[in-house]
């Protein structure tokens, strides 16, 4: 069992330019979904923004990203980072899920994404929004 915490960065629209300057500095590998690839465009003007990014550097840095949708609250410095946590137990991902979920908000509940086979957000009484995931087979 393995588990690993990653910053994920939130932006409105700057995302893939963000991911690009990471990955300029950082080097590695960067991937980028769009709102676009994964069937989820609701407003034409945002369909080139990121739905879930990553920079994965061969030195071990490791950032997340995403563009907030119009239709969700966005208020730089207020919201700009998640705690991501990733793992590669099916069965620890949905303990700690069922933990963290005490006095939490659910964003969206723990369940497949296009991006990951399990997928769940939740805001915790603290006001920490919290993304936990399974990672696919090979993914960092």
């Amino acid at each position: 069992m393995s588990i690993a915490t990653t910053t994920h960065l939130n932006f409105r629209g700057d995302a893939r330019a963000a991911l690009d300057f990471y990955h300029s500095v950082f080097g590695g590998r960067a991937v980028a979904v769009t709102q676009r690839d994964a069937g989820n465009v609701q407003h034409q003007d945002e369909a080139e923004w990121v739905m879930w990014g990553e920079v994965v550097g061969d030195n071990g840095f490791h950032v997340m990203a995403y563009d907030v949708p119009s239709r969700l609250p966005y208020h730089p410095g207020e919201n700009t980072v998640f705690v991501s946590v990733r793992g590669d137990d099916p069965a620890e991902i949905a303990e700690l899920w069922g933990k963290l979920t005490v006095g939490s908000t659910v964003v969206r509940p723990l369940e497949p994404a296009p991006w990951a086979p399990l997928y769940g957000m939740l805001r915790d009484p603290f006001g920490v929004t919290w993304v936990l995931d399974l990672a696919f087979p090979n993914a960092s």
